[in-house]
């Protein structure tokens, strides 16, 4: 997609205007001159929060209920961006962590989904790395622990280089990927561990964690909500516009208030499993961001330098998975973060003073309602079963061309050719890849398919949604055909809860808050934005060269 851009042509008259203007001043008058603006120094801490699963839409709906410390205080005294978008045709959390601070889109930084299947037909994790562990935690086969897959630097990279490595850069999520890719390559991620409810690095960042991180772990706060219930903030009349409630099923009730428990009676591996799907992750994310601001100095920094503190708060994407973002859930639980976010600015006001501090505000990706909730409103929605359509498609292959087995792998929206088999048959690449894509369009649900030779040769990139798949497609790491459904329809095996992906707008459009007196002019901003604008934007107020791979423009209209 080309940026909107407009040449102003009273441009020309005002410069005139300037040129002549000293001619036609009095001899004898001494010319004025402005003063020189007095530059704000730069912030003492940057906070970049991520808010997993936002849509932009859930910020303006419920904005109205919001406190006066939290998300309204960012939407009054900053600037917000309301037509911002992660301008990328997979949207899912890795790539959207990623263009944050990268200013990047996947066919330059690498990170092409949350998982994606390498040239030996196997699935890779997106921050996966088996020479890397948790520090004093199980490490799983394709748990993250570095950020070896992400193949360009970061805003929080540039930041260190600039300073002498003398700015820390930490960041904190209830999912590794979303710290990992925060971080960058010389950050510093923490993580929640799905087993033990604790936060950790890996051997990627250090060996042993430091004293403040221990003391941390050996206060147990995630023990706090055994045996206690996550109950509605509002009164009920808040949430007559929501979804009902779905019914209540054998496995979980589906409905409030939820309980946090084990099998065993006693806080464990699926007690802290539960956590996730709750603002309980959130306010644990945030009471480590607050460790680490004491633990680490930040926002202190005895050289001056200006110190990085990301987060990302995983709750809402995994509420809104499971109920949908129509949901009296996902309403609360984007209420119940405001309050969080609200303490978290109160503390960092008392420990640093906001004054100091220069906040962003945005979101990897939005959502799709579920699937029954679009259906009650008549739109074609549904779910594709992927192994179902890959088995119709490679049938469909075979009866063509006589040859089985062309269609070498598939994890969608990606489908991967067996080249090999196409080149031993003596069959035409082209042919084959046209022959799958004219296939596909015509399955329920498939709105468009982008070949290999499409994308190499740049044609797809003559729509909305080509230009948006064109960005997602990185030549050495993704699939031979790139598949989108048409809109409110997903790829999903199950038959409840919600999901995103797409290049819609119910998954790109997401909140861009920026905040802090000193640089950022307040006022709603309407024009169309990117969140690739976020690092160049951050670069230009820190005075640092911009991540080599970004993108995205400078947000002039928002500052001082």
């Amino acid at each position: 997609m080309s940026r909107p851009s407009w040449l102003h042509p009273t441009l020309s008259l005002f410069t005139c205007a300037a040129l002549l203007a000293p001619a036609v001043q009095s001899a004898h008058a001494a010319p004025k001159t402005a003063p020189a603006p007095i530059e704000a120094a730069a912030p003492k801490l940057v906070v970049v929060m991520v808010i997993d699963g936002l849509p932009a839409e859930q910020l303006q709906r419920y904005r109205g209920q919001f406190g006066q410390g939290g998300l309204r205080r960012l939407m009054e005294q900053g600037a917000s961006f309301t037509n911002a978008h992660q301008a990328h045709g997979v949207t899912v959390t890795a790539i959207g962590h990623t263009a944050v601070l990268t200013g990047a889109y996947p066919y330059r930084h690498g990170i092409i989904g949350n998982n994606w299947i390498d040239g030996n037909g196997k699935l890779v994790y997106c921050t996966e790395d088996a020479r890397h562990h948790y520090i004093g935690e199980e490490t799983e086969e394709h748990d993250g622990t570095s950020p070896a897959k992400l193949r360009v630097d970061t805003l929080g990279d540039q930041l260190r280089y600039a300073s002498g490595n003398r700015s820390k850069v930490v960041t904190v999520s209830g999912k590794d990927r979303g710290a990992i890719l925060l971080a960058g390559k010389t950050g510093t991620a923490y993580m929640y561990m799905d087993k033990t409810g604790d936060f950790a690095s890996s051997t990627y960042y250090m060996q042993q964690h430091p004293a403040w991180v221990e003391r941390f772990k050996a206060a147990k706060p995630q023990d706090r909500y055994y045996a206690k219930s996550w109950k509605p903030l509002l009164p009920d009349a808040a949430y007559a516009d929501d979804a009902p409630d779905p019914a209540p099923s054998l496995k979980s009730p589906n409905r409030f208030p939820f309980t946090f428990y084990s099998e065993s009676g006693q806080p464990a591996a699926d007690y802290y499993g539960r956590l996730k799907t709750s603002p309980a992750v959130d306010e644990l994310t945030l009471e480590f961001a607050r460790a680490a601001v004491e633990g680490e100095n930040l926002g202190s920094n005895a050289s001056g330098a200006t110190d990085l503190l990301g987060i990302s708060l995983s709750g809402h994407d995994y509420v809104n998975h499971a109920y949908g973002p129509e949901s009296r859930m996902s309403h609360d639980h984007l209420q119940q973060i405001d309050r969080r976010i609200a303490d978290f600015f109160n503390y960092l006001d008392k420990r640093i003073g906001m004054d100091n501090v220069l906040v962003v505000l945005t979101a990897d990706h939005g959502f799709a309602n579920t699937a029954e909730f679009s259906q009650g409103r008549h739109m074609d929605a549904t779910r594709i079963d992927p192994k179902p359509l890959r088995a119709r498609l490679e049938a469909a292959l075979a009866e063509r061309f006589r040859v089985a087995g062309l269609v070498k792998n598939a994890y969608l929206p990606e489908i991967y050719l067996d080249y090999a088999a196409i080149e031993r048959n003596k069959l035409a690449r082209r042919d084959v890849e046209d022959a799958a894509a004219r296939f596909l369009l015509t399955q329920p649900g498939i709105a468009d398919v982008f070949t290999r030779s499409q994308l190499e040769q740049g044609v797809a990139a003559r729509s909305r949604v080509g230009t948006l798949m064109q960005r997602a497609w990185n030549r050495e790491l993704s699939g031979d055909l790139m598949v989108v459904t048409a809109p409110y329809t997903s790829f999903g095996s199950g038959d409840s809860g919600a999901t995103h992906g797409t290049p819609y707008n119910y998954d790109s459009n997401v909140p861009l808050l920026m905040m802090g007196g000193r640089w950022i002019r307040p006022g709603v901003q309407a024009q169309y934005t990117e969140v690739v604008d976020i690092a160049p934007t951050l670069a230009q107020i820190l005075h640092l060269r911009p991540p080599a791979a970004a993108e995205g423009r400078v947000l002039t209209e928002a500052l001082r």
